[in-house]
């Protein structure tokens, strides 16, 4: 895949994973973008850190359909096509899901999946337009491995990754790649509320990314060999990691009791 002269769209670009994304691609030659975010400010940041590119700010919500609906139709009226859209806003609310807010549940599931899937419908004609299009859609290692107090935001995860697998082969017959990328965890402004050690950068994460795209792969798992084992584990034999689960049972209620970033 020639990355040069693509136009690629990206949902959450102005910081973590996804602003490190677009300087990945910008190293690969693109210089058109569109980039969605909740914070103006953020976005106009990216003017004066990118000025090479050319750039598409679009204020908005993930998780508010009509804000979908303008992101699509400035793309349309600006560029009249799209070859990458990188679907990869998220937010997180760990604990109990008894103590969780019925808000902070409902966004969880608007911004994670709802919101991406009807964007992913909402652009797929302008995709489908592309000669040789990207769907990437950003999961997270929980889409593989649920893990004690984050069952939301496990499950909105985990529906990314049958999300993916479905649109790949709805659109067979399409020059549509659809990559699926499982983070570890990332050192990003998501994660400063939790306690975790060892984190991957979110440079990382966009390079292995983007290079996976390159490569023609279908899912981008973070972690290395370790990881691997833990989802052939968690497939084969779920309750080995239910057992891993409850023996880190404390140190998770530790690492999560402050993680949340909304």
């Amino acid at each position: 895949m020639e990355l040069a002269n693509k136009k690629v769209f990206i949902t959450g670009g102005s910081a973590g994973i996804g602003k490190a994304l677009l300087a990945e691609f910008i190293r690969h030659g693109v210089r058109d973008f569109a980039v969605m975010g909740r914070k103006q400010a953020a976005l106009d940041a990216l003017k004066q850190e990118f000025p090479e590119a050319r750039l598409l700010l679009i204020a908005g919500d993930v998780g508010q359909p009509a804000d979908l609906d303008r992101a699509v139709a400035t793309i349309a009226e600006e560029w009249g096509g799209l070859d990458v859209l990188v679907n990869n806003a998220g937010v997180v609310s760990a604990g109990l899901l008894a103590d969780q807010s019925d808000d902070d549940i409902i966004s969880q599931i608007n911004i994670n999946l709802t919101g991406l899937i009807l964007l992913t419908k909402k652009a797929l004609p302008l995709l489908l337009q592309s000669t040789d299009g990207a769907l990437i859609n950003i999961s997270s290692g929980y889409g593989y491995l649920a893990m004690p107090f984050y069952s939301v935001y496990a499950a909105t995860k985990a529906a990314i990754r049958q999300f993916s697998d479905a649109m790949r082969r709805e659109h067979y017959q399409h020059p549509l790649r659809v990559m699926t990328v499982y983070p570890s965890a990332t050192d990003t402004d998501m994660m400063k509320t939790a306690v975790v050690k060892g984190m991957d950068s979110a440079e990382e994460v966009a390079r292995a990314s983007v290079e996976g795209l390159l490569a023609g792969q279908i899912n981008v798992i973070m972690g290395g060999a370790e990881r691997e084992a833990q989802i052939k584990t968690n497939f084969l034999e779920p309750r080995k990691i239910d057992a891993v689960a409850a023996s880190n049972y404390e140190a998770l209620r530790e690492r999560t009791a402050r993680h949340r970033s909304m």
